[in-house]
């Protein structure tokens, strides 16, 4: 049995291959198969597929007919047709849980350094300028409320990182029931969570209804001078939306890890605006998370390999693996 490794970052691909060999797996490396043609050239008498950012779509599922599985390397899955698999039979799988605490202390770390004007000080010092009040006025944490959009792993992390800075943590997230929500967070729609935040940060999954989500609307409901981070997807994000918002002072600052175009370019409006951190698709980086992240996406594939079901199913599909 053999499975395609369509794109990958890494210097090496020892983690995947010992992973996969201990269950009788060879692993075909795809080098940077980006395209559909190039994931269907490489991929023939393949058995599953592993990814970063490769586009499994219908047409590349008609030309693997082999294809039993496609394994996600990260936790979103939106290059993925997930309904192209399900109605062929496809498992798709993810790694939900590899770097929860790596994203959101990332995340927090952003909301406090806007709020407390520390890129902007550095800016400044480096610049000449020595004034506590050279990045503006900068307001008590502790009197703020914090939104977070999106009560999954990482969003429930964030509150409880930010339960004791904040005077109030809310979230929205209409898929949770009122027992899933924790005491020390407060339930807002996705209105109130926008006009009653100080700060709000981003952690949804990217599909269907979240793609452009927030947009003008949404940040004219915010207050003056509030503070905006997405490390969940670029394109939940208008990103002119974002910018104007920015430009009229409805946002003091924005904390940006994703975009919709990726790397970004140097001369975008958010690459060159004075009051935005930028951070290149880092937030779920440490050294343990990325081990961990390359461990559980091939297992995934070595334990359907095994048992007919991977560890983490984003979809349940009927196709069997081939026997060894």
């Amino acid at each position: 049995m053999k499975i395609l490794l369509t794109d990958h970052d890494y210097a090496d691909l020892e983690l995947e291959r010992a992973t996969l060999q201990a269950a009788g797996i060879d692993l075909v490396d795809g080098g940077r198969a980006l395209t559909e043609d190039a994931v269907i050239a490489a991929g023939r008498g393949c058995s599953a597929l592993l990814l970063q950012y490769a586009p499994i779509t219908a047409r590349v599922l008609d030309a693997l007919p082999e294809v039993g599985l496609v394994s996600r390397i990260g936790a979103g899955y939106d290059t993925v047709d997930t309904a192209a698999c399900a109605q062929r039979g496809v498992w798709v799988s993810n790694s939900p849980d590899y770097g929860v605490g790596e994203v959101a202390t990332h995340a927090l770390a952003m909301v406090l350094g806007l709020i407390r004007h520390l890129p902007f000080y550095d800016r400044d010092i480096r610049a000449g300028t020595w004034h506590y009040e050279s990045a503006g006025k900068v307001r008590r944490c502790a009197d703020m409320t914090l939104g977070i959009l999106g009560l999954g792993r990482i969003g429930k992390r964030m509150a409880y990182l930010s339960r004791n800075l904040f005077r109030r943590v809310l979230a929205c997230d209409p898929y949770l029931i009122d027992g899933d929500f924790p005491a020390y967070v407060e339930r807002a729609t996705l209105d109130s969570l926008f006009e009653q935040s100080d700060a709000i940060s981003l952690h949804t999954l990217l599909n269907d209804e979240t793609r452009g989500m927030v947009g003008a609307r949404l940040f004219g409901l915010m207050r003056p001078g509030s503070y905006f981070v997405n490390t969940s997807r670029g394109a939940v994000v208008d990103a002119d939306a974002l910018v104007a918002a920015l430009r009229e002072g409805r946002l003091d600052g924005a904390g940006i890890d994703v975009l919709p175009q990726e790397p970004i370019a140097a001369d975008h409006p958010l690459a060159t605006h004075p009051r935005v951190i930028l951070s290149p698709h880092a937030a779920f980086y440490s050294v343990e998370a990325e081990r961990d992240l390359r461990r559980k996406s091939a297992q995934n594939i070595a334990t359907w390999a095994m048992t007919g079901r991977p560890e983490y199913v984003v979809v349940a599909g009927t196709k069997r693996p081939a026997a060894n």
